[in-house]
């Protein structure tokens, strides 16, 4: 598998991704300008690619908020799932932050067993134990 950054004739691909993981939600406003607008910000959007195919098969979203790395978007395709994929992209996303010496902030679902298994086997440890709200549409 090939990991490289997001190009911006790749969001077809991404979108169908994270419709297929289950991730997707146009409330988010996700596109292909926000993708860019992050990663001038110094951020980073990584996809991992089948050679083979060319088919976009995993997506790391690395944001920056100016103290931390937040990882989010974090998705590999179903059929990729369990083979280790996640885990090398897990590894690429965390070697940006590090190479920059932040910290790295990422929320999971609480039934997501698979991805937490994988972030605990990182390092990542349980922030603490509270609900996360969100203003989507601050007036």
């Amino acid at each position: 598998m090939l990991i490289r950054d997001y190009q911006s004739n790749d969001f077809p691909q991404i979108e169908a991704l994270w419709i297929d993981t289950g991730i997707f939600m146009v409330e988010r406003g996700d596109t292909p300008r926000i993708i860019e607008r992050c990663n001038d910000m110094g951020g980073k959007f990584l996809v991992m690619e089948d050679p083979e195919t060319g088919n976009i098969v995993a997506t790391s979203w690395l944001t920056w908020d100016g103290r931390r790395i937040l990882l989010h978007h974090f998705a590999i395709s179903p059929p990729f799932q369990n083979q280790g994929y996640g885990r090398t992209l897990a590894l690429e996303s965390l070697a940006f932050a590090r190479e920059r010496g932040y910290s790295v902030k990422l929320e999971v679902s609480p039934d997501n067993l698979p991805a937490i298994q994988l972030y605990r086997s990182l390092g990542f440890e349980l922030l603490g134990d509270f609900d996360v709200y969100m203003l989507k549409y601050p007036s």
